[in-house]
């Protein structure tokens, strides 16, 4: 997979460089392209922002240097172009399993007060938020995006049961884990955990699940029910 990224801030993305998405760089599973919007800026200052028609506080990104770095990395439009917006669909599980099945995903970033809404319907396929709430610029949420698309990529965890029994695979929350050692500041993992029965172990993680979606997200029940899925 290549994802490529359009910022105003590319030296953000050295984060992405550590653990394991930085392994999985170093080992070519999937490749990461950053290019800085204000490379493409016609403004001998480089200016990408501008004041917004109508009034209002802030600034709006400009389209010009916005759809030139758009069509420079993406000339043939091969890929699916997001645009990290507290506007957009709610970033899901769902949502990141259908992106980490796409070959080629870019992730358009905004700042200010966001993009020209022409860049919007001329060259982006797709609005996502993750969540609701609002950001300095939409480069957090691209390397969420990432890091959450990432991991479902084959060799990225090294192991497909990993993403399988993790929170919100099957609509729920996971279920507690425990390590070593047994027991830990007078707190004992539970004996099912330890008893070898794989079945038991099985149920007590079912049941451990429900109860802990019941008390936080109670919503998320409530979906498995209206689509007919017995909890």
């Amino acid at each position: 997979m290549k994802i490529s990224v359009l910022t105003l801030f590319p030296e953000a993305y050295a984060a992405l460089n550590q653990g394991i998405i930085g392994k999985a760089l170093e080992k070519g599973l999937f490749s990461l392209e950053i290019t800085n919007i204000r490379d493409y800026s016609a403004n001998k200052h480089k200016k990408c922002d501008d004041y917004p028609f109508g009034g209002g506080a802030g600034m709006v990104m400009t389209p010009q240097p916005l759809h030139d770095a758009i069509a420079a990395a993406d000339p043939e439009h091969k890929a699916k172009r997001i645009y990290l917006s507290p506007k957009g669909e709610k970033l899901t599980q769902a949502a990141v399993c259908a992106l980490a099945g796409e070959s080629e995903i870019m992730l358009v970033n905004g700042s200010y007060e966001g993009i020209d809404e022409r860049i919007i319907q001329l060259d982006i396929d797709a609005e996502i938020s993750i969540g609701d709430y609002v950001l300095t610029s939409g480069d957090l949420a691209s390397m969420v995006l990432i890091d959450a698309v990432a991991r479902y990529i084959p060799g990225v965890l090294g192991s497909e049961q990993s993403t399988e029994e993790e929170s919100f695979s099957d609509g729920l929350l996971e279920y507690p884990q425990y390590t070593r050692p047994q027991e830990f500041m007078g707190l004992s993992v539970p004996q099912v955990l330890v008893s070898g029965n794989h079945a038991e172990i099985a149920a007590w993680r079912r049941e451990r699940s429900l109860e802990i979606t019941a008390m936080r997200r109670p919503d998320l029940l409530e979906k498995l029910k209206n689509r007919g899925e017995g909890v």
